[in-house]
């Protein structure tokens, strides 16, 4: 069998370096306004019971003149689920409870009503099996079809690069994650969503690993070339009370969003994460009227 932790190790690293590419590109944005806004950056350990190696990250955070609020965090952990939760994690049991997850998890709030806010993430889990998972969508309080149709473009051609089948089968995966029943209502304007993109490698090759993993890294870089193209467009249009009130309205469905239904958030709650780095996804203002 393929050493999982060889694997662990190859995507920490890589979810590492896009950290740092991300948040070299964001500060340029920055510096583009004459803002000297920088992301500080405060690692966390996590505890666990009868555990010497529990693992733990580090929170990225900024607050600038265009992201308003934007934090990039990294995380590897090692432990055991509860019980009742492992029984709703791929491959996980009561029997069998341990697990290892590395990832980036990133999260823009933007201070100019026009610039889309988003969301991106990627993952790889070991339990009983490993896989990979994440993607990013697209959160525009209001919304423009030269955003939208730009966005899924760059992701439509990233996918079919790897597999024709992917974008048609991770948009609505997309489109039905991210949907706020109770509001009856998307987060947003979608992208793309996957999970337990699997790799078994029973044979010991790491092919399974290795095909993942270049999609989840194109991923990642088809991210980051086409977020910071969105926010340049529109980061200095003029916009009214009436356009701000809209985006604060959208936050506080975000923020819905992500206490109620996410998936993540519960993840991060579950398995002892740090609090601060697991509620950054939360805007920095939102109203509900």
């Amino acid at each position: 069998m393929t050493d999982t932790t060889e694997h662990t190790n190859r995507a920490k690293e890589w979810f590492e370096t896009l950290r740092t590419k991300i948040c070299n590109e964001f500060e340029a944005i920055e510096r583009e306004t004459g803002s000297d806004a920088a992301f500080t950056f405060t690692p966390w350990e996590r505890e666990e019971e009868g555990n010497s190696d529990p693992g733990g990250g580090v929170q990225g955070l900024m607050k600038g003149k265009v992201f308003e609020k934007v934090g990039v965090n990294v995380s590897t952990v090692r432990g055991s689920f509860a019980p009742e939760f492992a029984a709703s994690i791929n491959g996980a049991s009561a029997e069998n409870p341990g697990f290892t997850a590395t990832g980036i998890s990133l999260v823009a709030h933007m201070a100019n009503p026009h610039v889309p806010a988003v969301h991106m993430n990627t993952r790889f889990l070991t339990t009983g099996k490993s896989w990979f998972g994440g993607g990013a969508d697209l959160n525009p309080p209001i919304p423009y079809d030269e955003d939208t149709a730009d966005f899924h473009a760059a992701f439509r051609a990233a996918c079919a690069a790897h597999n024709p089948t992917y974008y048609d089968k991770f948009k609505k995966w997309a489109d039905d994650y991210f949907y706020i029943p109770h509001r009856q209502c998307h987060r947003g304007v979608g992208g793309i969503f996957y999970d337990h993109m699997e790799c078994p490698d029973g044979d010991g090759s790491g092919a399974a690993f290795d095909r993942n993993f270049a999609f989840t890294k194109d991923v990642g870089e088809t991210f980051l070339g086409i977020y910071p193209k969105l926010v340049r467009r529109r980061m200095d249009s003029d916009f009214t009370d009436a356009d701000k009130l809209q985006q604060l309205q959208w936050r506080g469905r975000y923020a819905e969003f992500n206490l109620v239904y996410d998936r993540g958030t519960l993840f991060g709650l579950k398995t002892g994460g740090n609090i601060d780095a697991i509620l950054m996804s939360l805007p920095p203002e939102a109203v509900w009227s």
